[in-house]
């Protein structure tokens, strides 16, 4: 059996459970989808939102890419925060980095990395704008304090877009939150929150 027709058995067996478990499960999922919570996180397969939070699905919008960034020319990442907050109602967008991720470490690393460099580049940012406050620390320290740093940067990011700024002066409830997650233990870490 290829790995691909085992990934099509295995969901056949995950939504019998589902419907074993509870007969209008699906029904219901297909009914609606009202999360109050939308989560930017880093593409990384180690760090699936539904499962870390421990939450069913239809509970979470969910935006992934490498490095968790929230770029003001990334059409995709601007679409899902307006699609969110405005036709879902959203009342937080959790920007969710982990400590070990790939896109920082090759920042730190330096080298040529081809066409992820070109984004890579925000990282570079962040790291240039803490340069003399990183300089101070070494090895793992100084590795997942840019990931902390990169975090409370992509949640500045997202407080400036147009989408959250207009929700805010609308007085919606909205809150935006930095966590960093930690491969290591499975625990959150929350860096920082705006409510405008």
């Amino acid at each position: 059996m290829s790995g691909l027709e085992s990934l099509l058995d295995r969901n056949a067996l995950w939504a019998k459970h589902k419907v074993e478990e509870n007969a209008s499960f699906f029904s219901q999922l297909a009914q609606q989808q009202t999360p109050k919570y939308l989560w930017i996180g880093c593409s990384d397969s180690r760090v699936p939102a539904t499962q870390v939070l421990d939450l069913p699905p239809g509970e979470v919008f969910v935006h992934r890419n490498i490095a968790n960034l929230v770029v003001h020319s990334d059409m995709s990442c601007l679409s899902v925060i307006q699609y969110a907050v405005e036709v879902l109602q959203v009342e937080h967008i959790i920007v969710c980095g982990h400590y070990g991720c790939g896109g920082v470490k090759a920042v730190l690393d330096g080298g040529d990395h081809g066409m992820i460099d070109n984004w890579l580049g925000h990282i570079k940012d962040v790291q240039r704008l803490n340069s003399e406050h990183l300089s101070q620390l070494e090895g793992d320290e100084r590795f997942d304090k840019l990931c902390e740093l990169n975090v409370q940067e992509q949640v500045r990011n997202v407080c400036n877009t147009t989408v959250v700024k207009n929700a805010w002066k609308k007085r919606k409830s909205l809150t935006i939150h930095g966590w960093v997650y930690s491969l290591s233990d499975g625990i959150l870490k929350e860096l920082c929150c705006n409510r405008g």
